[in-house]
């Protein structure tokens, strides 16, 4: 597990650490997971050890949220001054979100020729 571990975190740390010093617009755990799927494809035994540890962490993932959910409870106040505006930006963004998915839906499928097939 300790195995396991060093090697998510390790990879956290790699991904941050060239992030960092290349300047890149990339953000450190996403380059991180990156090199990890990387090892994932080019270590044998890689996978198998660190996947007993990444089903335990995702199952208990709804955690993750728990500090946020204590820092917005604790900051009710100053959401209060703001609260029209982030429904507001939390509504359009969702409906911009689903709306472009959609789009993208449609346009992947058109050059695919996947409306064709229905037919």
């Amino acid at each position: 597990m300790i195995h396991a571990l060093l090697v998510i975190l390790g990879a956290q740390l790699a991904g941050e650490a060239i992030a960092q010093a290349l300047g890149l617009p990339l953000p450190g755990p996403v380059l991180g997971l990156i090199l990890l799927v990387a090892g994932f494809a080019t270590i044998p035994g890689l996978l198998a050890l660190v996947r007993p540890v990444a089903q335990g962490i995702l199952g208990h993932l709804s955690l993750l949220f728990v500090p946020a959910g204590v820092g917005v409870v604790g900051h009710l106040d100053r959401l209060g001054a703001s609260g029209l505006p982030l429904i507001l930006a939390i509504v359009l963004s969702t409906v911009l979100a689903i709306a472009v998915g959609a789009l993208v839906f449609v346009g992947v499928a058109r050059l695919t020729g996947a409306e064709e097939d229905r037919e």
